[in-house]
């Protein structure tokens, strides 16, 4: 049997137009177009009739009417007949059942609980995301590893040259003694380190060259403050 009045997103008790065109016999199109001929006043009509669509079985989307006890009213008051008068009896008997049911306590705490289970499951889903946030601070910003600044470049498709320059032009290095370093208010933020490299110098004796490397936490950063065309630097 179909369900005359069902609960709207609010949980007030609604009926449709495809349920009264199905249960009347009739098209649903025509009740569209009853529902669009009805005389009753702009205010009236705003607060008893709501634009919907459904969904039908191919998958195609089609317009239809959500109304309220007073709206159905309103619409099936021209429908005449044995059995129209008995289905215009039955709609109001369940619009009148499931008003008395939303003023009932049980229905009350079951509403309650249902609205609590929603907010729960948000709650958890919040705390999932910030979960994921703690452990990627932890497994990658405060991770011991590092990368050239020719590593970072390559994730953004540039060459070394480019990014060093680009991260200059925008006051976050300056070069000093043919090296790299960060601008005095980056370098307590733990966005690079410094390696050691040994070399062996043209006098056939081995010596060490310092140089700077980015840790995960200054990988983001250069990401955050990259442009969206980085092709075009």
């Amino acid at each position: 049997m179909t369900q005359l009045v069902i609960a709207n997103k609010e949980g007030n008790g609604i009926t449709t137009s495809l349920i009264v065109a199905e249960v009347f016999g009739k098209r649903h199109d025509n009740v569209l177009q009853d529902i669009d001929n009805l005389t009753c006043s702009d205010e009236f009509s705003l607060l008893n009739f709501k634009e919907s669509n459904y969904t039908n079985e191919r998958g195609k989307i089609y317009p239809m009417y959500e109304m309220t006890k007073d709206g159905f009213s309103f619409l099936v008051m021209g429908y005449t007949g044995v059995k129209a008068s008995q289905f215009k009896e039955n709609f109001i008997a369940e619009f009148n059942k499931r008003e008395m049911m939303l003023k009932s306590d049980d229905y009350i705490l079951q509403r309650a609980m249902v609205i609590m289970t929603k907010r729960i499951a948000i709650l958890e889903e919040q705390v999932e995301k910030d979960s994921m946030k703690v452990n990627y601070f932890n497994d990658v910003l405060q991770s011991q590893s590092t990368l050239t600044t020719t590593q970072i470049a390559k994730e953004l498709e540039l060459s070394t040259v480019k990014l060093n320059k680009w991260l200059k032009d925008i006051g976050v290095q300056y070069k000093s003694n043919n090296q790299w370093v960060l601008k005095v208010k980056y370098q307590d933020k733990g966005y690079t380190k410094n390696r050691t490299q040994h070399i062996m110098l043209a006098n056939g004796k081995s010596g060490s060259k310092t140089y700077m490397v980015w840790t995960e936490s200054g990988r983001l950063f250069i990401h955050s403050l990259f442009p969206i065309t980085p092709k075009l630097i």
